[in-house]
């Protein structure tokens, strides 16, 4: 079980960062091997704090983004984590998945009829029209997470982001929102060491594997990825109400 812990984090976490979904391996391998959705779902947290600040943290020092541009979706990210995991208890897995499949559906149809702007080089800003947006995907990562980070992709591109930027802001705000979900699973008496320790390493090394992959890969081949995944994962999560 021990080395299947880590498979499990080093694909997911792999999968996670080049296009978002992570949770669509993590999470159901979590339940098949019989932890807790709670529990599940700490771990989870656990293990991307890690590998998000690891992925993007290569890239802050790559110079491919700024603190100064991302520490706007500090406050935004960590209360909505925090949110999102004190709602656990009012809404339910099958409500998220629900708005996950509407929210999905709706960014493949954007995806598939609309083209990518042209990448605005000099706006690394966040729009401030974007923030409801940014807070309330920090919300359901914290609540559940599987496509949190795709429609950040999503929302990240289509304001004229380059793919590796796209990619940095995406992992900083996952790492912000876990860090508030996690606390918050932690306190609550969910979280389970062992698993989440195992879970962890492999995260680690799937991100760093990952942000290496993403500096290869051009605008296309990001389209096509993102279809594949977010088709996989509505597929997922109709199967799974």
């Amino acid at each position: 079980m021990t080395i299947l812990l880590i498979l499990i984090g080093i694909c997911a976490s792999f999968i996670g960062t080049l296009a978002g979904s992570g949770g669509l391996i993590s999470m159901p391998a979590l339940l098949l091997l019989g932890v807790p959705i709670h529990s599940a779902i700490a771990a989870a947290k656990f293990s991307n704090i890690f590998s998000s600040f690891s992925s993007f943290y290569t890239l802050l020092w790559k110079k491919e983004v700024t603190f100064s541009s991302v520490v706007v979706i500090v406050p935004l990210a960590l209360f909505g984590g925090i949110t999102g995991a004190l709602c656990a208890s009012v809404l339910s897995e099958q409500q998220m998945t629900m708005i996950a499949i509407v929210l999905l559906s709706f960014a493949l149809v954007v995806n598939l009829l609309k083209k990518l702007p042209q990448e605005k080089v000099v706006n690394n800003i966040i729009p401030k029209n974007t923030h409801p947006l940014l807070f309330f995907n920090g919300v359901y990562d914290g609540l559940f997470g599987p496509g949190q980070a795709t429609l950040l992709m999503y929302t990240h591109l289509y304001n004229g982001l380059s793919y590796i930027k796209a990619v940095a802001f995406t992992r900083f705000q996952t790492f912000m929102s876990c860090i508030g979900a996690f606390f918050t699973y932690f306190f609550a008496g969910y979280f389970d060491w062992q698993i989440s320790i195992l879970l962890a390493t492999g995260s680690l090394i799937g991100g760093l594997i990952a942000v290496r992959v993403a500096t290869r890969l051009s605008t296309n081949h990001v389209k096509n990825l993102l279809r594949i995944v977010t088709s996989i994962l509505i597929i997922q999560l109709i199967l799974s109400i």
